[in-house]
């Protein structure tokens, strides 16, 4: 298969599951972070989400990202999902999808 069918197979891909508004994998991993952080914050479960932190930044360290720097990513997200709220953009094109189809 060529690279421009391929790219062509992917877009019909993803404005199919945009039409389905069906989440990949990517929105499903961070609505579960969230929903894991904010559950251990609220319950002032700190030791068991710092075990969660040291295995994830090992994994990611594994995979060839720089160990601190996974570290602080990691403890911004937790900083970011304690503070309160939902931390997502808002998905225009899920919640008002005639207005999307009116602009193609």
């Amino acid at each position: 298969m060529s690279m421009k069918a391929a790219r062509q197979r992917q877009k019909a891909l993803r404005d199919a599951n945009r039409k389905a508004r069906r989440p990949d994998r990517d929105d499903v991993a961070r609505v579960a972070l969230y929903w894991l952080i904010r559950r251990a914050v609220e319950k002032g479960e700190t030791a068991e989400l710092e075990k969660f932190q040291d295995v994830i930044v090992a994994m990611l360290a594994q995979q060839g990202f720089d160990e601190g720097e996974s570290d602080a990513v990691f403890d911004d997200l937790v900083a970011k999902y304690s503070s309160g709220g939902l931390p997502f953009r808002r998905k225009t094109h899920l919640l008002f999808p005639d207005a999307v189809e009116d602009d193609a």
